[in-house]
């Protein structure tokens, strides 16, 4: 009897006869190694966002390259804030978002004035350092991911 309750809770259904994974809608709830990877690339993009402000560099790429790559980033997180359903990651990938949204505004800003690519660099290092945080929160696994045995 445990045996079909446990197939029922990994199996969400078939499609053509063939059978669905079950899908939590966690994606770095599921490793403690995501939360870490999380909080280590954002710390270290605070801190080289800090490290401009404390050397007084405000030169910022205006070429299409990085524009494009902004992009590409801003639509990937917006994906994967949509893909799931826990308001931790949600946060987290909504976080990186905004970042990237902004980089890329400042980006096709030509003739933008230093003392807003320092204020835009202040204010992105702090939320590189939030974000950095809301990653850690991930570490704690999900409930149903703890009930499941995967947690």
């Amino acid at each position: 009897m445990d045996k079909q309750i446990e197939d029922a809770k990994v199996e969400t259904g078939t499609k053509n006869g063939a059978k669905q994974p079950y899908r939590s809608g966690h994606l770095m709830c599921r490793t403690p190694l995501w939360g870490v990877a999380g909080f280590l690339g954002c710390a270290y993009f605070a801190w080289i966002s800090f490290s401009h402000v404390a050397r007084n560099e405000y030169d910022w790429p205006h070429d299409l390259w990085t524009a494009a790559t902004y992009i590409v980033w801003v639509l990937l997180l917006a994906g994967l804030a949509l893909d799931t359903r826990c308001l931790r990651e949600r946060v987290f990938f909504g976080l990186l978002a905004i970042n990237f949204v902004v980089g890329c505004g400042l980006t096709l800003w030509r003739n933008i004035p230093s003392a807003d690519v320092r204020a835009a660099r202040i204010g992105t290092g702090a939320l590189w350092a939030v974000a950095a945080l809301v990653s850690l929160t991930t570490l704690r696994s999900a409930p149903e991911l703890r009930g499941n045995g995967e947690g």
